[in-house]
């Protein structure tokens, strides 16, 4: 019975190890080839250690204003979402019982997350034409933020619901709106889950390759989602030791947005002492 119970632990421990393999094979390679002075494709020791590959993508054409452009349309879709996402997700989770198409709104909502945006791209591009809404960072801001609200107020609403309703009607007894107790009780307390909401549409966002490639023609409003493109030559011909490198500037922005949160992320609803008084 032992020697079973230890061959079933061994199986789940080289499961796990080769899981964990093809999660830190790629990152590795992108750590080892950026230092690389002759890249390729392989996971190997590097011929020498330099740091040519990241003086020749840190050039304001390469990689400082495509990293701005995606600051600008992440960050902008990302505080457009949350906003939106909030103020949408409160009626849905304060007032369940007073409306009877909350649940058909919620349903809808879920259905939307399930659509490819490929799918809908052809007819968003033709109605981004007539309204003149094609190749603007504004535009384009609106449309990520539009495709990634379904799924944040489903999240939001989900948050929403763990905090008890009796703080507001207590904060509606001494006068205060709706719109005052979603603002200084509701959020504050949910920091959890406004900043999963953040975290996530921000990465979504970060990553999306499709929507600003579509949206966008002039070379100077590219993200570097888009740019990094650029590193893949027209004959097979790649530079991966600088495509490596500009994959770790590329990825700096979302690691600092997880680290600077992930105190909250871990918090839990800060509830004890609000429920007490």
């Amino acid at each position: 019975m032992a020697s079973r119970r230890t061959t079933r632990r061994l199986a789940a421990d080289a499961g796990l190890l080769v899981v964990a393999a093809a999660f830190v094979l790629p990152l590795a390679w992108v750590v080892l080839s950026a230092l690389d002075p002759h890249a390729n494709l392989r996971v190997k020791a590097p011929d020498g250690l330099t740091l040519d590959n990241f003086d020749a993508i840190l050039t304001p054409e390469i990689t400082f204003t495509p990293l701005l452009n995606s600051l600008i349309l992440c960050g902008g879709a990302t505080l457009l979402t949350v906003v939106c996402a909030a103020l949408a997700a409160y009626p849905l989770s304060r007032f369940r019982s007073r409306s009877r198409f909350n649940r058909p709104f919620l349903l809808t909502i879920l259905f939307a997350t399930s659509l490819p945006i490929t799918a809908i791209m052809v007819p968003v591009y033709a109605l981004f034409v007539q309204v003149d809404l094609i190749d603007t960072m504004q535009g384009t801001i609106f449309f990520f933020a539009a495709s990634q609200l379904p799924f944040a107020i489903w999240l939001m609403k989900n948050f929403m619901d763990g905090v008890p309703k009796e703080l507001e009607e207590a904060a509606w007894t001494d006068g205060a709106s709706a719109f005052q107790s979603l603002l200084r009780i509701v959020l504050p307390l949910m920091g959890p889950g406004v900043s999963v909401v953040t975290v996530f549409s921000f990465v979504m966002m970060w990553g999306n390759f499709f929507v600003p490639f579509m949206l966008l023609l002039t070379p100077d409003q590219m993200p570097a989602s888009v740019s990094i493109n650029d590193f893949f030559g027209n004959r097979g011909m790649v530079a991966y030791g600088q495509l490596a490198a500009f994959s770790i500037v590329y990825s700096t922005p979302v690691i600092l947005l997880y680290v600077l949160i992930a105190r909250r992320l871990g918090g839990g609803f800060a509830l004890g002492g609000a429920v007490k008084g």
